[in-house]
């Protein structure tokens, strides 16, 4: 008799679509479903490496990639849990080994998956729940020097904030961004992000709005956190195009970021700040140069050079990728293109795409100096996308020109066939899952 066949393994893709279907919202703050799983699964949060653990509405990636590579290129290992991904789930989680880490393969996520999905038995859980438990039990299970852990959405009840003691907490930059979720005041944001600090671990803060500083402080208070704050306890510059950073311990002259822009100098201030006032490390100065100069971090004022979607532009024109989807994030994005545009003028189109929540007026103001060009796309794939007319709209309100496109790839078809005296600057800009799309389209994807 034959033995019955194997029954065949679900795709990642299929398994999530499982695993989000127990609830019935995306997100849905709080904490309760994700300590019972957690007790389920035997507490694999408590049994994790040191943890960095890191807020903040932007700059939370770029500071968490150079923290990477800076403890990487200090011989440690590093695991890494980061979201949202940008074309396939594996880059969500990467694996600390010696000589660099490596993101979860296929068969290792799927299996982490189906024992989360087990052990939950069918309760109601969101889908990031799933995913912040599946990233901590894969952690447990190997040795590493540290865990680099991103908040999700805010902070206080995000499911990363079951880490009681930390080795450090750090607060990226603090603006108005999911207000639905977090409170319509920089006060009340500020202090949904500042609920990850934990009493005695230090804190290690980006330069804030008066309003979140005083937030901020008053809970490192309140947990007795030393407080490590930009332009007070810490300073970073830029002096003739290199990165200067100066705390009680002395200055360091360090060559800039090979990532783009002058916010990423406030990014790379930020994680040595961090590795400094832990000092659990002894980080020498060779590995903060390495780690500053070679950190990666895609979607974020990212050149594409080579690729389908290149191949589509104008002839010798720039192409920048950048995941920016609020107010913030669109002036650190045009700021950048304000530095390419002092040290090579070339006209710039923006081909922009966002999720209807977002406030597509303030996001796209800050472009309005730089180029009267945009051209509105709506993001493929996603239910939430804000439909282009709705963006145009709001670009057409700000006197800016604006063009209708199908796709990215109808836009950069429609720019080549524009006659540019000087090939032009393309932006593409106004959400992650855009940028996710474009790279994915590109050919391209994180590795």
């Amino acid at each position: 008799m034959n033995a019955p066949a194997a029954r065949p393994q679900p795709s990642l893709d299929e398994l999530i679509a499982r695993l989000s279907a127990l609830h019935p919202k995306t997100i849905d703050l709080g904490l309760d479903r994700m300590l019972a799983l957690l007790a389920r699964l035997g507490h694999p949060e408590k049994k994790l490496p040191p943890v960095i653990h890191v807020a903040g509405t932007n700059g939370k990636g770029s500071t968490i990639a150079y923290l990477r590579a800076i403890l990487e290129a200090a011989g440690l290992r590093v695991h890494v849990y980061t979201s949202p991904h940008l074309v396939r789930i594996n880059e969500c989680y990467r694996l600390g080994r010696s000589g660099g880490g490596a993101l979860v393969d296929d068969d290792e996520l799927r299996a982490v998956f189906e024992h989360c999905e087990q052990m939950n038995a069918g309760e109601p859980i969101t889908p990031f729940e799933v995913e912040t438990a599946a990233a901590f039990c894969l952690f447990a299970q190997r040795p590493a020097d540290v865990v680099l852990l991103e908040v999700g959405l805010g902070g206080r009840l995000d499911a990363t904030n079951v880490i009681d003691a930390p080795l450090a907490t750090i607060i990226a930059p603090v603006s108005m961004d999911h207000m639905e979720f977090l409170g319509h005041s920089l006060a009340e944001i500020a202090g949904e992000k500042a609920a990850i600090i934990k009493r005695n671990a230090p804190v290690v803060c980006a330069e804030q709005a008066p309003e979140a500083m005083a937030v901020i402080e008053a809970q490192a208070k309140r947990m007795r956190a030393p407080l490590y704050a930009a332009g007070q306890q810490w300073h970073v510059s830029v002096e003739r195009g290199r990165l200067v950073y100066q705390d009680d311990r002395g200055l360091m002259d360090l060559a800039a970021p090979k990532l783009f822009g002058r916010h990423q100098f406030d990014n790379a201030g930020l994680a040595i700040a961090c590795l400094r006032a832990v000092d659990a490390f002894k980080i020498t100065m060779p590995a903060f140069e390495a780690g500053i100069v070679n950190a990666e971090w895609p979607a974020r004022m990212q050149r594409l050079v080579s690729g389908t979607l290149v191949d589509q532009a104008p002839r010798g024109s720039e192409i920048w990728l950048d995941g920016g989807h609020n107010a913030e994030g669109g002036r650190v994005a045009a700021a950048a293109l304000g530095d390419l545009e002092e040290r090579v003028s070339r006209p710039l189109v923006v081909i922009a795409g966002m999720i209807a929540n977002k406030d597509a007026g303030a996001f796209l103001a800050n472009f309005a100096g730089l180029t009267r060009h945009i051209m509105a796309v709506q993001i493929p794939g996603r239910d939430n996308a804000m439909p282009s007319d709705r963006l145009a709209d709001a670009a057409r309100a700000l006197g800016m020109r604006v063009e209708n496109a199908a796709s990215v790839e109808a836009a950069l078809q429609t720019l080549s066939r524009l006659a540019y005296e000087v090939p032009p600057r393309i932006l593409i800009t106004g959400s992650l899952y855009l940028a996710g799309h474009v790279l994915a389209a590109n050919g391209t994807p994180p590795g």
